[in-house]
């Protein structure tokens, strides 16, 4: 593999800005090896290669025309952007039939600040059907396949983003993360991931929006190969933009003060409801006893009010009383689930299995009133006591899912597993997934690192320790690309 596949976005700019190497060689590279890759794995939806290279040469004569330390952080460097969010002159459909005919007029606030940075856009990214399965696949642009096996799940909603950037094809892009939607597809694609404390970046600009106290659930964050661009990318997506309402200014730590040996850490193995396979649970007992080598002090604990956690999050959804799932389905008119499902079995439906089913349980969640008024409680409560648990100086350690990528389709057989990083959203606490190297069966391993709000340098702190410890992103074997 090409090496400029294997760095970090910040090392690929400080070589730019440099002269080891040109921001258009950079982006070359990268086309290419999205070229190689991406008929395998169907991640890039839409690319924009022709204006890429033009902004690359024109990114060239400014380190020969502007003093190095005057150029922005990401000067020249390629990144990738998720088809939810608006980048001028691609598609913005998020994988609905009936929007696939949409172009993006102008950039998301998230884009416009990656680019302002200097990141150069290769193009857009697959996702589930508005954004709402941990599967990536929809009936515009079809199903995204994982590079280290293309018959198991890239994860969802970011899995385009995710599994180009597992590739080696991007060395960081962008995504959004409602329900583990940065954190999945990270985990599945062996890449770092962050999603940020509740309010911190920006939402505007991207479809489907949340709305209400749902719009501190969605985060937008970025996927990274290296974990040394977790915190510079955070720090340019981060702050208000006067447009979205949920917004506001958070100071950030530095993951460079942060002594590991002072951590308090919570290792909780799993939700006391759904059970977590041993390849899971030995790395996150590894990571535990690093960080106990390391002087930290590592307490094994249960909590309890985990187990409830797809009726929290939910619930908490719910009470947001945002636009209904089903009318967004519509495209404004809200469909009817039951006869869709008829029309799904007989393959003449125009949405995919989850969209319906789930139009049709936010259905049967508005009939409790009562039920979902005792799970926003039971929310606040865990919220509440996960806080004080972690305190501020500590981070959690828990399981992004309960197995590594599963096979295609077979999340519809356990479609709830995914609350092991749902619950993290509605809670609103920073969360950092970390890639811990390859299982015996060549699927990457990984942990959630999870902290108080506003605490999201201490989890990005720890990524880089695990990543210097147990390897971080390996690259795929290019034998998987054939």
């Amino acid at each position: 593999m090409n090496p400029l596949l294997t760095f970090s976005g910040t090392r690929l700019a400080r070589m730019i800005r440099a002269g080891e190497v040109t921001s258009l060689e950079t982006v070359e590279a990268h086309i290419a090896h999205i070229q190689k890759v991406n008929p395998v794995l169907n991640a890039v939806v839409r690319d924009r290669f022709e204006e890429a290279r033009a902004e690359a040469r024109r990114a060239d004569a400014k380190t020969q025309d502007v003093p190095a330390d005057a150029l922005p952080l990401f000067h020249g460097v390629p990144c990738t952007i998720k088809e939810a969010f608006g980048l001028t002159g691609m598609p913005n459909s998020s994988g609905l039939l009936s929007r696939k005919d949409i172009i993006s007029s102008g950039d998301a606030t998230a884009v416009a600040r990656l680019r302002a940075a200097g990141a150069i856009p290769l193009g857009v990214t697959n996702v589930p059907e508005l954004c709402m399965w941990m599967e990536t696949h929809n009936r515009v642009y079809g199903r995204t396949n994982n590079p280290y096996h293309p018959r198991r799940i890239a994860g969802g909603s970011s899995g385009g983003e995710g599994a180009i950037i597992g590739a080696g094809g991007s060395p960081f892009g962008l995504g959004s993360d409602i329900g583990g939607s940065i954190r999945m597809p990270a985990f599945f694609n062996g890449v770092c991931g962050h999603k940020p404390t509740g309010g911190m970046v920006p939402a505007t600009g991207q479809y489907p929006i949340a709305e209400n106290e749902a719009l501190r659930y969605l985060t937008t964050g970025p996927l990274c190969r290296r974990a040394e661009d977790l915190m510079p990318l955070l720090a340019i997506l981060a702050g208000p933009d006067g447009m979205d309402p949920a917004c506001r200014e958070f100071t950030l730590g530095d993951p460079a003060g942060v002594d590991i040996g002072t951590l308090k850490v919570l290792l909780v193995p799993d939700n006391g409801s759904v059970p977590v396979g041993r390849e899971i649970r030995e790395i996150q007992e590894r990571c535990g006893d690093f960080l106990s080598r390391r002087g930290a002090k590592v307490e094994t604990v249960r909590i309890e009010g985990l187990r409830k956690s797809l009726d929290i999050w939910s619930a908490m959804l719910s009470a947001a009383r945002g636009t209904p799932f089903g009318t967004l389905l519509g495209n404004g008119k809200p469909i009817r689930p039951l006869p869709e499902l008829a029309k799904l079995a007989g393959g003449r439906s125009s949405y995919t299995l989850p969209a319906v089913v789930l139009s049709l349980l936010e259905k049967l969640t508005a009939l409790t009133p009562k039920r979902t008024e005792k799970f926003v409680r039971l929310g606040r409560e865990l919220q509440a006591e996960l806080v004080d648990r972690i305190g501020p100086g500590g981070i959690m350690l828990y399981p992004p899912y309960p197995r590594t990528a599963p096979p295609h389709r077979q999340p519809l057989l356990a479609p709830f597993r995914f609350v092991y990083t749902a619950i993290i959203n509605v809670l609103e606490l920073p969360a950092t997934q970390v890639p811990l190297g390859l299982s015996p069966g060549g699927l990457p391993l990984g942990i959630q690192v999870i902290g108080s709000p506003g605490n999201d340098h201490l989890t990005i702190a720890t990524a880089l320790e695990l990543e210097k410890e147990f390897g971080g992103w390996v690259p795929p074997p290019l034998a998987e690309h054939r």
